[in-house]
């Protein structure tokens, strides 16, 4: 991938990353589902350092995950779209949602965490790292 950009739904927030992404991460968590209306949520890890907004000043939430660590959450003040989560327990590092990048055809999950939450319909395709809750 190496360089990317993207954005939310109506235009109003842009961005650019300069670096493939350390991890792209399917969560099974809650809160996830419950943020994303589906089964899970992707984010794509990426360096702070490697992510500069073009377009737009976002608007933070706070929450806490199912783990209990401090979750801070960018949207667009407008359409409502999140475009990254910053983790209190992933310091240095930024959980991009890989759907609101303008090319998501090289964006595929290289782990799932927290299956405990997992829809039993959802099949988790073999040899694919997964995790009751997170790693480590």
């Amino acid at each position: 991938m190496g360089s990317a950009i993207g954005g939310c739904q109506c235009g109003a927030l842009r961005y650019r990353i300069r670096a493939d992404p350390l991890a792209v991460t399917a969560c099974h968590c809650s809160d996830c589902q419950t943020q994303s209306g589906s089964a899970f949520s992707m984010s794509m890890v990426v360096g702070e350092n490697d992510f500069k907004w073009t377009a737009g000043t976002p608007r933070i939430y706070h929450t806490n995950a199912d783990s209990g660590a401090t979750k801070e959450c960018l949207f667009c003040a407008e359409c409502g779209v999140r475009i990254l989560n910053r983790l209190g327990s992933m310091p240095g590092t930024l959980n991009v949602k890989p759907g609101t990048l303008d090319d998501t055809s090289g964006v595929a999950p290289t782990l799932h965490v927290w299956l405990v939450n997992k829809q039993p319909w959802l099949v988790i395709p073999e040899g694919t790292r997964s995790f009751d809750r997170n790693p480590g």
